[in-house]
């Protein structure tokens, strides 16, 4: 299945016209119109751009209202989580220098809706350029260009002028300067400890023909340098939205909570996974690529002669949550021979009955509406619906068509179609999913199903490594996969630990009391246990 031709037709239309913006020696041509910003560049030492442009509005008394103690309003900005709270602007890009305008109609690709069927009223606008295309993923990041928060009346009586004039600085995650001192010790604590990872994957190189880099960061526990002994070692993957840069804090907690005691030694390997198409989760893609074959056969070997880790099953262990809870959830599975265990939390659905609450094997399945014509959720706070599907696949579709979180299925999940690019699993229009290509998610991605088809196979490997964590109030619905994974395992007759914790969402899943890493720290004695069955674990660890 293909997006709907009229979709392509418009995209067309935009990048020919965002193709001639600014390339002649006069300013784009200005149409007539009561929703169009002309856009400028005026940022000192920045050349000529290109990207994806961005134009958000948020009524005024929505946006005071959430600042506190009356500070400005600094950025207006979307949130997937609240969807449908501001109103998005897009058009792409192709050359944008000093002193020249571009104009974006706010009628043409817009969501929720079009600028002109806004209320009247005053809204506070903001205008982004994208360079890197990869707003779906990272937000507003190092390189994006920034116009000043204008506020505006709507509706426009004439074209309003929005300047880019600041470029979004690079941060070094080791000092963000917005910490607390004790957060910043713990970092300066833990950096000298802490080595980048920067492997080149023949692998991955040759699928893509280009040169590829597996990243991640390596931590070595306190009194490593000073001793001979192999340790065990965690591979640990982030959420949707992780890198390199937000696994540094991470990283800080548990080399303080070692260094106290209340985690035991261990060296831990933070994962890189995230790339321009989303996140790969370490799957052995068609479109991504090999992933979970380089990461075992050459990322691992390369770690295991550097440092000195435990180069066996039961010293190699896996922790990860969300999109990173998915990834080590499959990895385990695929891999059962390498790793001694995984401890996933949250992880993205792991049964395709249950995507977040559609079943995708349904007759005529539909993950907008539905049977009843009732819109399907996808985030949920204390019980409250925030957004659906349908609002949070058509925000992502405005922000770009790559890195997106429904975009980043496609390209682990689907099968590469005729264009080179992944099938789409679902019409963003309809919201109607493609039966032919959720064939293909089922035989090669849904774990339950493989493990239904493939226990006897896999059991002498796999049987009592699975280990799963996952809210009832989880935010996206995991829970509901998570259920259906337990009902497989069991009918299996396997030894797996899936637990459900009543009340917990998907970002306080780990939060006992005043610790916010309790359940980490758990998780970390359950696999010392493993790979140090003589050892005693400290009392006042968890």
């Amino acid at each position: 299945m293909a997006l709907r031709t009229d979709f392509g037709r418009a995209i067309a239309a935009l990048l020919l016209t965002c193709g001639l913006a600014g390339c002649g020696a006069e300013p784009e041509a200005l149409p007539t119109g009561t929703s169009l910003f002309r856009v400028h560049m005026e940022t000192a030492g920045t050349g000529p751009a290109s990207g994806r442009l961005l134009v958000f509005a948020e009524s005024v008394q929505v946006a005071e209202a959430e600042q506190s103690g009356g500070a400005p309003v600094t950025a207006v900005d979307v949130n997937p989580l609240a969807a449908s709270k501001v109103t998005v602007a897009a058009r792409n890009v192709a050359w944008l220098g000093q002193h020249r305008s571009v104009v974006i109609d706010g009628d043409d690709l817009a969501f929720p809706s079009r600028y002109s069927n806004l209320p009247q009223g005053d809204y506070y606008v903001q205008a982004v350029l994208d360079v890197n295309r990869d707003y779906n993923y990272r937000g507003r990041s190092a390189g994006d260009l920034l116009s000043k928060v204008v506020r505006i009346h709507l509706p426009m009586q004439h074209p309003e002028d929005l300047v880019l004039d600041h470029v979004v600085p690079a941060k070094d995650p080791w000092h963000p300067g917005t910490v607390s001192p004790d957060i910043q010790a713990a970092l300066d604590a833990a950096r000298p400890h802490t080595h980048l990872v920067d492997f080149q994957s023949p692998l991955l190189t040759g699928f893509w023909g280009r040169r590829i880099d597996m990243r991640g960061w390596v931590l070595t526990p306190p009194g490593y340098e000073d001793g001979h002994q192999s340790y065990p070692t965690v591979y640990y993957t982030q959420g949707f939205g992780g890198d390199n840069a937000h696994a540094v804090p991470v990283l800080a907690r548990i080399y303080a909570a070692m260094r106290d005691g209340s985690m035991p030694p261990m060296i831990w390997v933070a994962l890189d996974e995230s790339s321009p198409t989303g996140t790969h989760e370490f799957a052995d893609s068609v479109n991504n690529g090999p992933w979970g074959q380089a990461l075992t056969t050459e990322l691992i070997p390369s770690l295991e002669r550097d440092y000195r880790m435990d180069a066996r099953a039961s010293g190699r262990f896996l922790n990860g949550h969300s999109s990173g809870g998915w990834a080590t959830l499959w990895l385990q599975t695929r891999y059962p021979q390498i790793f001694g265990g995984t401890w996933s939390t949250s992880p993205d659905p792991s049964d395709f009955h249950d995507f977040t609450g559609p079943d995708l094997y349904a007759p005529h399945a539909n993950v907008y509406v539905r049977t009843d014509g009732s819109a399907w959720p996808l985030v949920r706070d204390h019980g409250q619906v925030q957004a659906t599907f349908e609002q949070f696949a058509k925000l992502e579709q405005v922000l770009g068509p790559y890195g997106g979180q429904m975009a980043s299925f496609e390209w682990v999940f689907s099968p590469r179609g005729a264009n080179g690019r992944p099938m789409p699993m679902f019409n963003r229009y309809t919201g109607a999913v493609d039966p032919a290509v959720i064939r293909y998610w089922r035989d090669h991605y849904d774990i339950a199903w493989r493990l239904a088809h493939e226990w006897p196979a896999l059991k002498p490997d796999l049987d009592g490594k699975i280990h799963l964590y996952v809210g009832t109030a989880d935010t996206f619905y995991l829970d509901g996969a998570a259920h259906r994974l337990k009902h497989v395992l069991d009918g299996l007759g396997a030894r797996s630990d899936i637990r459900f914790l009543p009340g917990r969402s998907h970002f306080d899943l780990y939060v006992q009391g005043d610790d916010r890493q309790a359940l980490l720290k758990q998780i970390s004695w359950d696999m010392y246990a493993i790979a140090r069955p003589a050892a005693s674990r400290r009392t006042s660890g968890p």
